[in-house]
């Protein structure tokens, strides 16, 4: 079978998206599936193209066994709406009109939004290719739009966005959604239930491992010897409300081994490191984006893993995908999500929920665990258990496969 799978995002990016697609395709690879992405070229989050690539000459190649496409984009860095939307609208423009010309025609057009022009451009080439198109849903849009308060809900551009988003999903002949809150809300929507497959995020299980070795990750021996690590990795963007990390370190001086570790690029960065250093916070580091493959060490240096995005009803609705690789370091999880994740972590036993939004609350989760040492490893160990017994990557790459060969 050909697939074509169109992403915006790819390795050498690092983020959810990228690790999720790149993850399918060379598993569907291996499995001597055809395998191809039409994607732009790297430049997340600092919007500047990778070295090594040029943005606006197309190209054709390879990584791990799938046939990687690269079509111009217009690079900018992750913050501001407008400069994002320019870069969302030039790779639609680019995968949809260069994408006829460089790819094979396949046997199925597979679209992961957001954003949602992707899944237009997905569409698109799937219907001019007369062939079955899946739309996969990884963050409901254009509602984290307005969660975010990037723009208001009545908003012209949200309510357009809304009549786009009803199209694909009349379009799509199948929907992947990655929680079964996401299946509910679609079905809600007037999707049928016939229509929509729930396929998580999981573990990549090779990679993040409980043997894998603490490193340093910035590779100057910081002195995290005798220090408490609180290490969040990813995005530090609009909708993971880090401010209230550096409000818990305030709230937490008195304990002077306790180390906040903020390993990752995004919108916010900027704002919350001049935050760190005017308010004088010492117990806050910022080190910026790492290779994925230096994630496994980082976690395992850390004592606690923090996941946390800021209080809205939808976030309810979400899994990050980062939790599955704390808990496959066997780390315990600070989390500040409520709903279905929260849900899972208590299932699991693999970690300690506080409210959203709540520095009180956070600061007051890492003074019950900075003693606490065998509670600490009892749920570190009970996450990776449950995490490998239900979210091996592999095995949820071939659920989804198997959806994909129905089609065709």
């Amino acid at each position: 079978m050909k697939i074509l799978f169109v992403s915006q995002y790819y390795p050498p990016e690092s983020n959810a998206p990228a690790n999720r697609v790149s993850a399918l395709a060379a598993f569907w690879a291996e499995q001597g599936e055809q395998v191809s992405v039409l994607t732009g070229f790297p430049n997340h989050p600092e919007g500047q193209v990778y070295p090594g690539y040029r943005a606006w000459f197309p190209t054709k190649g390879y990584h791990d066994g799938v046939r990687v496409i690269r079509t111009p984009i217009f690079a900018s860095a992750n913050r501001g709406i407008w400069l994002r939307s320019a870069t969302y609208a030039s790779f639609f423009a680019s995968a949809s009109v260069l994408g006829p010309l460089l790819a094979d025609r396949p046997d199925v057009v597979i679209a992961t939004s957001p954003q949602l022009l992707v899944g237009v451009a997905g569409a698109w080439l799937a219907r001019m290719w007369r062939r079955p198109f899946v739309l996969e849903i990884r963050d409901l849009w254009p509602d984290s739009i307005v969660a975010v308060n990037a723009l208001p809900a009545g908003h012209p551009v949200i309510q357009g966005l809304h009549r786009v988003e009803r199209q694909l999903y009349h379009q799509a002949d199948h929907i992947v959604v990655l929680t079964e809150a996401f299946k509910r809300i679609l079905n809600s929507r007037g999707v049928s239930e016939s229509k929509l497959t729930v396929i998580p995020n999981g573990l990549d299980t090779e990679l993040f491992d409980a043997n894998v070795q603490p490193g340093d990750p910035v590779g100057h021996n910081d002195p995290y010897v005798g220090r408490f690590v609180v290490c969040y990795a990813g995005t530090v963007g609009m909708a993971h409300g880090l401010g209230t990390l550096l409000q818990a370190a305030h709230l937490l001086v008195d304990i002077p081994e306790v180390l906040f570790i903020v390993a990752g690029e995004g919108a916010e960065r900027e704002e919350l490191e001049a935050r760190v250093r005017q308010d004088g916070l010492t117990n806050v580091r910022f080190i910026g984006r790492l290779p994925r493959e230096k994630i496994p060490g980082l976690l395992r240096r850390a004592d606690v893993v923090l996941v946390m995005l800021r209080a809205s009803e939808l976030f309810r609705t979400v899994i990050p995908s980062k939790i599955f690789e704390a808990m496959g370091c066997a780390r315990p999880i600070l989390l500040g999500v409520d709903g279905e994740v929260r849900e899972l972590i208590e299932k699991a036993g693999c970690g300690v929920f506080f409210q959203p939004d709540d520095a009180q609350a956070l600061a007051m989760a890492v003074r019950d665990l900075v003693r606490d040492d065998a509670r600490r490893c009892e749920m570190g160990a009970a996450g990776r258990v449950f995490a490998l017994a239900r979210y091996d990557r592999r095995e949820l790459s071939a659920r989804y496969l198997a959806v994909l060969r129905q089609l065709w």
